[in-house]
């Protein structure tokens, strides 16, 4: 489990760098697209995990659109495999039991 206490945050240089090679990834996703196979959908969804996790901005802008859009707010969480999306299933399913 988490520890409790203020949250950790990586060195600039390492944020830098992984919020570098997300927005790599997601520009290498139309070259990887017409290749047979999923691939590109798989590149695009790394890339944008990693701008996700390293960007402020990226994160507010998401947050907008999940108010915005809300059905795609909840399959992205699900698809980052967020806390927050697997809390909302458990009270969800806490409330049709009672």
């Amino acid at each position: 489990m988490d520890e409790p206490g203020p949250p950790k945050t990586r060195h600039p240089a390492i944020r830098y760098t992984l919020l570098g090679t997300g927005w790599l990834l997601i520009a290498l996703t139309p070259v990887v697209g017409p290749l047979p196979g999923p691939g590109g959908v798989f590149v695009l969804a790394g890339g944008l995990t990693l701008v996700l996790r390293n960007s402020r901005w990226a994160r507010r802008a998401f947050a907008r659109s999940k108010r915005r859009w809300p059905r795609f707010g909840d399959l992205a969480d699900r698809g980052l495999r967020r806390k927050s999306a697997r809390r909302r299933r458990e009270r969800a399913r806490q409330g049709e039991v009672r």
